[in-house]
């Protein structure tokens, strides 16, 4: 398997979400089936079906979650030193050149994407057309609506 681009917040998070899944999800599931199993029948106990499900999702996720922090490389913004050029884990301010609206995004791993918290993946077309670029450029998108016209106001390292 390939190397996962994480930055370092990124990485923080699933290993966060990897300790609650591991601390608190999967006992709370084991007491849910215990419980449910003290109720009789199994065959017709839908609490028992149900805790037997959420404790196989429980645990997917946590040999997803270890699997991509196993194959993570984990980038710090601050310690990039790109020449002010849009790389991964960069920020990036821009300008709309049909509207003028102003907008400002950090370059993420796919795990970390949130468009409403200004978090694009790398994958994006967005980020594609960012990457490599300088302030002053001007990077073209090919969004739903037809092609669009972006200038890179400023780039930062944070």
């Amino acid at each position: 398997m390939s190397k996962i681009p994480l930055t370092l917040t990124g990485a923080e998070k699933l290993r966060a979400e990897l300790h609650r899944l591991k601390t608190v999800d999967r006992p709370n599931v084991v007491a849910a089936i215990a419980e449910a199993r003290s109720h009789g029948d199994l065959s017709e106990n839908a609490e028992y079906d149900a805790a037997k499900e959420r404790q196989g999702f429980i645990e997917g996720r946590i040999q997803e979650v270890e699997g991509k922090l196993s194959n993570a490389q984990i980038i710090d913004p601050k310690a990039l030193d790109a020449d002010g050029r849009v790389v991964f884990g960069a920020t990036v301010d821009l300008e709309d050149q049909e509207s003028g609206d102003a907008v400002t995004y950090q370059i993420v791993g796919e795990d970390e994407a949130d468009i409403k918290a200004g978090k694009l993946s790398f994958a994006s077309p967005m980020a594609r057309a960012l990457i490599g670029k300088f302030a002053g450029d001007i990077a073209q998108v090919q969004a739903p609506g037809g092609l669009r016209e972006f200038e890179i106001l400023d780039v930062r390292y944070e």
